[in-house]
């Protein structure tokens, strides 16, 4: 099988590359080589690799950020979405859009499921909100993920950040009323593995199993990391 993987150089990106490496030839594009705002570009590339099936862990991420670089939020995440998932279309290939759990309002006291109703606050939840729906609209065999609290091996991720934080600082104060699952980038990309298999399109859900507070994480990231603070 051919992968076409966009945003091949991130956090998530490299583990699907490992995952899908054995499965046959994974062909991957980022920036600065590619941006995936660049229809031409993406139409272009995706047309020469001919691959059977595209998968977009391309995205702005910044969630902070986002709120005053709008245009730029939306140019990655529904541009380049679009773009994507249309260039795939045009093969009549399945694609692959990672989306986030910021498409919700965030009020639940109980797990969210695919088909809840969705509620984002902010540019990057409605951003990634677009994104899906540009996908849908472009290309009929689409996998949505919604996924949350990502980390894996040196990506700018909450396990990361508290790490470097508890090295330069004496004491950390950490939020104990959000609650999420933290979510290994390799056990996503297997789970993507799986579901590509499956032919069985639509929207879901991927996240590691079990629940914490983001001061709970923090307290178990130090634990094994053996730092005291």
């Amino acid at each position: 099988m051919k992968t076409l993987l966009f945003g091949c150089k991130g956090q998530l990106g490299k583990d699907v590359a490992i995952v899908f490496g054995p499965e046959g030839k994974v062909r991957g594009a980022d920036l600065p080589e590619l941006d995936i705002a660049d229809a031409q570009a993406v139409e272009a590339l995706t047309r020469e690799f001919g691959p059977d099936l595209v998968i977009n862990a391309a995205a702005y991420t910044n969630v902070e950020a986002a709120e005053d670089d709008i245009d730029n939020a939306y140019l990655g995440n529904e541009t380049g979405a679009r773009n994507v998932a249309r260039a795939a279309a045009a093969l009549k290939v399945p694609v692959v859009y990672y989306s986030t759990d910021y498409v919700f309002g965030g009020s639940n006291t109980t797990p969210y499921n695919p088909d809840d109703p969705i509620a984002p606050i902010g540019i990057y939840g409605k951003s990634k909100l677009a994104g899906e729906v540009a996908t849908r609209e472009e290309n009929p065999k689409h996998y949505i993920i919604r996924t949350a609290w990502l980390y894996g091996p040196g990506g700018n991720n909450f396990v990361e950040k508290i790490i470097a934080a508890a090295q330069a600082r004496p004491e950390l104060k950490v939020v104990d009323d959000e609650v999420g699952s933290p979510t290994h980038t390799l056990d996503l990309a297997r789970a993507t593995q799986a579901l590509a298999k499956s032919g069985a399109f639509g929207d879901y859900h991927g996240v590691n199993a079990g629940s914490c507070s983001r001061y709970e994480f923090a307290l178990k990231i130090l634990e094994l990391a053996g730092i005291d603070t």
